[in-house]
């Protein structure tokens, strides 16, 4: 290492150690916020308030009630006595669904007939009305699955087999945890945004405190600064990032399933890419109030919407897309579900590796790029 780089890693550190907001915003932060989003986030659909119409009154008819409220996905919110209250319950969001089963359900299922009922639900939230939908499906096929054998039996040929049989194997993530799903995410988009906002800082320090010209006209060159500025922020990083990992193992389960190794060498490629662009940043503004604009429009709604932590990117028109592709964390996040939950090798994200690597050496280069350019106004 250059001997004009370590004074440079030793005032940064310092620097660091003489203000504990920026050690807590490396250090501490990420973990914390991934305690809250974590709990606070969760697309898992349970405990519906279910309202119950029985017009029937039959035990066939209890029987299918009890199919619905027997499961963690529906409770029972209400007994309504007609439809018309029925439609107030669920316009005053007392329930966001209703089952409603009509006069002759339990004759028709005794004849042999098809048997109607009515499910209602709550629209206004899609996601969860579409995943409530999928619960309808499901209870009411096994309810007819049961239904039917009854009749088979009775007919003396329940011992005819069914012709196809239906095991779903679900693999990486067997109890369909939301959780698992979003811990991946939660860790790039916090250290993307937490790492960007405080390296963003790091040169317009120099430029307020009136230091910068002075290390600008010095034989420092503007890598050998940048290196300087990122090695304390990186190995600070680098511990917080296994701190979230920690966090990730302990709270929510979420382990690491693959090699630890090119987990590590993920991370250390993904933050020197918040890094770098953290610091080109810091090289364009003049004041902190400025610099902290542009970190946070440039990390956090991206990150959110364009990584595909939320939203799947497959599902986005084309245009949307390709702006995704400058976007670093979504070759971080693509890799570290790859590692973290289904333990797969380089072979399934090294395209993601290689985007991250050139987006790091672009943000690097266009910092010691406007660094040069700085230097040469000074001397100027």
């Amino acid at each position: 290492m250059s001997g004009r780089i370590k004074p440079i890693i030793k005032k940064e550190f310092r620097q660091i150690a003489r203000d504990p907001r920026t050690l807590g915003l490396l250090l501490l932060v990420p973990a914390v916020l991934l305690v809250l989003y974590g709990y606070a986030l969760n697309f898992d659909v349970k405990h519906i308030p279910l309202g119950v119409l029985d017009e029937d009154r039959s035990a066939s008819s209890r029987d299918l009630a009890g199919a619905f409220i027997r499961t963690e996905y529906f409770d029972a919110a209400a007994r309504p006595r007609t439809r018309v209250e029925v439609d107030r319950l669920l316009g005053e969001g007392r329930i966001k669904s209703a089952l409603v089963i009509p006069r002759g359900f339990a004759d028709a299922l005794a004849a042999g007939e098809t048997a109607e009922v009515q499910v209602l639900l709550d629209g206004s939230d899609a996601q969860s009305a579409t995943t409530a939908a999928g619960y309808v499906k499901a209870i009411v096929q096994d309810f007819s699955t049961r239904i039917l054998v009854k009749a088979l039996s009775r007919k003396g040929m329940i011992d005819r087999a069914i012709p196809l049989t239906l095991e779903p194997r679900i693999w990486y993530n067997q109890e369909l945890l939301s959780v698992r799903f979003l811990v991946p995410g939660l860790i790039a988009f916090i250290l993307m945004v937490i790492v960007v906002i405080s390296t963003s800082f790091a040169v317009v320090r120099e430029k307020e405190r009136g230091t910068m010209e002075q290390i600008l006209v010095s034989p420092v060159k503007p890598h050998e600064l940048i290196i300087g500025k990122t090695v304390p922020y990186m190995l600070i990083s680098l511990v917080s990032s296994h701190l979230v990992l920690v966090f990730g193992r302990v709270l929510f389960g979420v382990g690491i399933r693959g090699s630890y190794p090119w987990l590590l060498a993920v991370i250390i490629l993904f933050l020197l890419c918040a890094l770098s662009f953290g610091l080109l940043i810091s090289t364009v503004a003049k004041t902190q109030q400025a610099a902290f604009m542009p970190a946070i429009l440039t990390t956090l709604l991206p990150t959110f919407i364009l990584s595909g932590f939320i939203f799947p990117l497959r599902n986005m028109p084309a245009v949307i897309r390709a702006v995704s592709v400058v976007v670093p964390s979504r070759y971080f996040l693509s890799a570290l579900r790859s590692i973290i939950l289904r333990g797969a090798g380089p072979a399934a994200f090294w395209d993601q590796f290689v985007g991250l690597a050139a987006f790091t050496a672009a943000a690097m280069a266009a910092a010691v790029i406007r660094l040069r350019r700085e230097r040469r106004r000074g001397e100027g």
